[in-house]
């Protein structure tokens, strides 16, 4: 796993646990990152020969994406990848695909917490994460989304994506989000941690509109809660953790690099003890059978 800062991330024991299960002789460990460091690490992926997959995480999913031989279309259609498989051509070398398996995360998270179709959503943040969240929107039929940003110069991307996906989306400025969050059925918080914190005093002091079970997924999982969620849920809000997201993109990566590494369908034929032993890993509850139906 490749990323900045990377010490508090839960995906090595996400992946590794998934890896034993079904019997695939992977090592998969966090490697401290950042932009100016990646060209390099790539270029030791392809010279080593001997890697079948990295998971890319913030700063570096918009960075990756020039550095790769090859997307996938959802990651080519968002300029994103949180997901590069590694595979050996005939003619040798080593090949890097670019992949996003955020989208299907944020869809199947969002599911999980009972969302359905036409959501109005807010997402505040405008990065790498954010176009995903457009585009898991986009899958769930959004009736609208309204982007909460800093820097709306630095967000154009964002919209971009969203007239590709065909999903109605506007830019409003950050100052105004905490007056205008009662409006939306669906909030996702693509912040880095402590993003969010400045929003979250306000929620906690201002009066106004409840929440009312108004449904707040925040992709920064460490520290949880988050000091938005538990603002979130003062204000009689529902919070779905970023490590439901971290779940389901991450059984989506383990699907791509069994395949990769020689394994086939492994992963996918067994998915429900792959899901079950990476909740285990993370110290979230098991899936029912009926839960680990996802979209792909």
């Amino acid at each position: 796993m490749l990323g900045h800062p990377i010490g508090h991330s839960k995906s090595p024991a996400l992946h590794n646990a998934a890896y034993k299960v079904i019997g695939a002789h992977f090592s998969y460990t966090a490697l401290d990152i950042e932009v100016p460091e990646l060209p390099g690490l790539l270029e030791r992926v392809r010279a080593e020969g001997n890697w079948y997959g990295l998971s890319v995480t913030m700063p570096l999913k918009n960075a990756a994406v020039a550095l790769l031989d090859e997307l996938s279309p959802v990651a080519s259609t968002l300029g994103a990848v949180n997901t590069i498989v590694c595979t050996t051509p005939p003619d040798g070398g080593t090949h890097l695909r670019g992949e996003n398996t955020d989208v299907p995360g944020i869809v199947n998270a969002l599911r999980y917490a009972g969302v359905r179709e036409r959501p109005r959503a807010a997402i505040l943040g405008g990065g790498g994460t954010a176009v995903s969240a457009i585009a898991a929107l986009a899958h769930l039929q959004a009736s609208e989304v309204v982007v909460f940003v800093r820097n709306p110069a630095k967000a154009a991307d964002v919209l971009d994506v969203a007239s590709k996906v065909d999903v109605r989306a506007s830019l409003e400025p950050f100052a105004g989000a905490a007056d205008a969050m009662a409006g939306f059925d669906v909030v996702i918080s693509t912040l880095p941690p402590h993003g969010a914190d400045g929003l979250a005093a306000t929620l906690d002091g201002q009066g106004g509109e409840q929440l009312d079970g108004a449904l707040l997924l925040d992709v920064a999982y460490d520290p949880w809660p988050s000091a938005l969620a538990a603002a979130w849920e003062k204000r009689g809000g529902t919070v779905v953790a970023g490590i439901e997201m971290l779940l389901y993109q991450g059984v989506e990566q383990v699907k791509l690099f069994a395949r990769a590494g020689g394994y086939g369908t492994l992963a996918t034929d067994k998915q429900g003890d792959v899901i079950n032993v990476m909740c285990d890993a993370i110290g979230v509850g098991r899936r029912k059978p009926h839960e680990q139906n996802m979209a792909g």
